[in-house]
């Protein structure tokens, strides 16, 4: 159980880049599963307009490298053979593609952070810590792709930082639904050692609730 403080909570929108859901995409042309994370989408659009509704700090992440590459580590340079080819959309996931871009049904508004991050969590060598204790927050709401992956990277790594962290779990997906359910079964395993698993509607509740 958490008690929203709306002024210390920020809501988390990881990943939600054309490459990995749009039609049009690259995850769309080599013909994998993108309707698990397009089923998604409403349920995040959900939770943004409720975030923003009550004032919070929204902020999102690209995934995405230097047009050199030279920020990927050894590592996924040697086995993601993935990225810096080409798609539909441009190289993928390398900055100022059209793949690599926010797409249109979550878009940032003005103001909003993005932040971009050359590896798996968005606190990997960038200024998120920063941005988030600057401005006094101390609770994520997280949401987006992919869940076990990005998404799961960036709860633990916000855990280990001191952040509480909740998952809105019908807001985040995964290629293979198997993938979404084995994380937020082990984020129940954990207890509260991994923080709590919450949807898209009782968080808008929540904050309607806070908000009269």
């Amino acid at each position: 159980m958490i008690e929203l403080d709306t002024a210390r909570t920020a809501l988390g929108c990881i990943d939600f880049q054309a490459d990995f859901v749009a039609p049009e995409g690259r995850a769309g042309a080599l013909g994998l599963p993108i309707e698990p994370l397009a089923a998604a989408i409403p349920a995040a659009q959900r939770a943004l307009s409720a975030a923003r509704e009550a004032g919070m700090l929204v902020f999102f992440t690209r995934e995405c490298y230097a047009p050199d590459l030279s920020d990927l580590n050894p590592f996924r340079r040697q086995n993601d053979l993935a990225i810096g080819s080409l798609g539909p959309l441009g190289r993928f996931l390398v900055k100022g593609e059209k793949g690599t871009e926010i797409i249109h049904d979550v878009r940032p508004a003005d103001r909003e952070p993005v932040i971009d991050k050359a590896g798996f969590s968005a606190f990997h060598q960038t200024t998120l810590d920063t941005v988030l204790r600057v401005r006094g927050i101390d609770t994520l709401l997280l949401m987006g792709y992919t869940t076990q992956c990005c998404v799961a990277s960036t709860l633990r790594q916000a855990v280990d930082l001191g952040y509480a962290c909740v998952l809105l779990k019908d807001a985040c997906a995964a290629y293979d639904p198997a993938d979404h359910e084995a994380t937020v079964r082990v984020m129940y395993s954990e207890g509260d050692n991994f923080g709590w698993v919450s949807d898209s509607e009782r968080l808008a509740t929540a904050l309607q609730v806070i908000r009269h």
